[in-house]
């Protein structure tokens, strides 16, 4: 996960009220491994690898459509340099070749349109789809935190600005990122394997 995805999830229960060191419960969470073994992460991905696969394919076409016009104005160069060419034939032509080059610059405008396009569509889309897991991620970091009366929890997976570990120490039994994890992957499945309503009788038939 992305820095700017790795975030601390610092959340303070306190209602308040002030809480003394030796009652405070400080609980730890590594991000980056809830995140990566989220399976809506990996269809995510997934959805991307198909999105950006289906760009490749389109941009691939226009560029055989392009090669194929490059080949073509190519070939009525050649014919116009040959010398038992009419002088006719030989204007015919050259118009023909300046259309040709008109067409390729046209091109080349689509498709470094499309690429710059489709581009910013698939950076909004994954941004989008973390944007959405994080919350989810939080969400359940938050429900944990409220269920098991947590006054801090950090996040132990990546480092500060400064290059330093967020978490220099923490002991074993404080982390619950085993927990979270479970409680995300727990609908795994469930979601498709949703009953779907029985059909509707049509109109004027009995039963």
């Amino acid at each position: 996960m992305k820095k700017h995805l790795s975030i601390v999830a610092l959340v303070l229960a306190l209602g308040g009220m002030s809480v003394s060191a030796q009652a405070l419960k400080v609980g730890t969470v590594d991000m980056k491994k809830v995140f990566e073994g989220y399976y809506k992460t990996k269809d995510a991905e997934a959805k991307i690898t198909d999105a950006r696969n289906a760009a490749k394919q389109e941009l691939d076409a226009r560029m055989e459509a392009y090669n194929k016009v490059i080949t073509e104005a190519k070939k009525l160069n050649e014919e116009i340099d040959k010398p038992e060419l009419s002088k006719e034939n030989k204007e015919q032509k050259s118009k023909a070749r300046d259309e040709k080059v008109g067409e390729l610059k046209a091109m080349e405008r689509d498709i470094a349109e499309f690429r710059a396009t489709r581009e910013k569509q698939l950076q909004e889309q994954q941004v989008l789809m973390r944007g959405g897991i994080v919350e989810e991620i939080n969400k359940v970091v938050a429900e944990k935190v409220k269920s098991d009366n947590y006054h801090v929890v950090l996040d132990k997976s990546g480092p500060s600005l400064n290059g330093v570990p967020l978490v220099l120490f923490a002991k074993d039994e404080f982390d619950f990122t085993s927990d979270v994890l479970a409680a995300l992957n727990k609908s795994k499945g469930k979601e498709d394997a949703a009953p779907s309503k029985p059909a509707e009788a049509a109109p004027g038939k009995k039963k």
